[in-house]
């Protein structure tokens, strides 16, 4: 019989008992800095967080503990979504850019030599 694989959520908030929720800690599992350097930068570019960085508990687990702390009573959890809406738009403007150079030079490629 094969052994169960614990399944956990592949993201998790923590927060101290009577913290509000502008302060808040979020644990992503199988991620490292890839995500979480070009996260921060998205996050900190909002004028409404105070704080944003990550750490790496240890080199062999893959998990970011995330911390966000926000002015002016904003839940942490809103810079995070615009953070990863704005993240993904960066990334998909760069895939698109790519693929368009890409079909140039292969079409380029194409043209008989003159």
């Amino acid at each position: 019989m094969a052994a169960e694989v614990e399944k956990r959520p592949v993201l998790e908030m923590v927060q101290a008992d009577g913290a509000d929720d502008g302060c808040v800690t979020f644990v992503m599992h199988n991620e490292d800095h890839t995500l979480g350097n070009s996260l921060r930068y998205m996050i900190m570019k909002n004028p409404d967080v105070e704080f944003c960085g990550y750490t790496i508990t240890h080199p062999s687990e893959s998990k970011i503990n995330f911390r966000i702390q926000t002015r002016g009573g904003i839940p942490a959890v809103e810079p995070l979504r615009k953070g990863l809406s704005e993240l993904h738009d960066v990334c998909q403007h760069v895939l698109n850019t790519f693929q368009a150079r890409v079909t140039e030079f292969k079409d380029g490629q194409e043209k008989p030599m003159e």
